[in-house]
């Protein structure tokens, strides 16, 4: 036990916890179709950078995508996308994959990570800066990647059609490259 002073101390031991349930993947319909969003404001601390336990924020927006009876919360601070409750958020515009950059503002995924190597191995552009929300609504396509998401389709955002209301061909390539990657 350390006294309340908020330094580290030198003399204690790490815990290590491990949580093992059962994965239920997403069905082929809900890739084939994609899945709907809302927005949020985000109201998480300054370093979502960092990967700890303290996801309050995380969970109050998924509980708002329930209630709104959409898949996920796109999380946008000062008017710009940071991420989702539980994915990293890219756009296309273009034939742009654009997404938020790594930094302090979102927990940049290893999905994320990977998914950007196979688009430029794919010769398709990138560029990481933040979106602001009224272009997401109107981006060619919408997608999510994330552990258990994998590439995930959004075809509507706050009620609105994204693209053609399908998932788009950059999405659907990158999806493919991703089965194939993790078989």
């Amino acid at each position: 036990m350390a006294p309340r002073e908020h330094g580290f101390p030198t003399d204690t031991l790490p815990t290590v916890v491990m949580t093992i349930r059962e994965f239920h993947p997403l069905t082929p319909d809900v890739r084939r179709t994609g899945v709907s969003a809302c927005t949020r404001e985000d109201l998480r601390w300054g370093r979502c950078d960092i990967k700890s336990v303290n996801l309050l924020a995380n969970v109050l927006a998924r509980e708002e995508a329930k209630k709104a009876g959409v898949f996920e919360t796109i999380l946008v601070r000062d008017g710009f996308v940071m991420e989702g409750a539980l994915s990293n958020v890219m756009a296309i515009q273009d034939g742009v994959v654009v997404t938020a950059p790594e930094g302090p503002r979102i927990l940049s995924g290893v999905t994320r990570t990977v998914v950007l190597e196979l688009a430029k191995k794919d010769d398709i552009v990138i560029e990481e800066r933040f979106i602001p929300l009224d272009v997401l609504y109107h981006a060619d396509e919408v997608f999510l990647t994330g552990t258990t998401l994998e590439v995930l389709g959004v075809v509507r955002i706050d009620g609105r059609t994204i693209g053609s209301g399908q998932p788009g061909p950059i999405t659907k390539t990158l999806a493919a490259r991703w089965a194939l990657l993790t078989g």
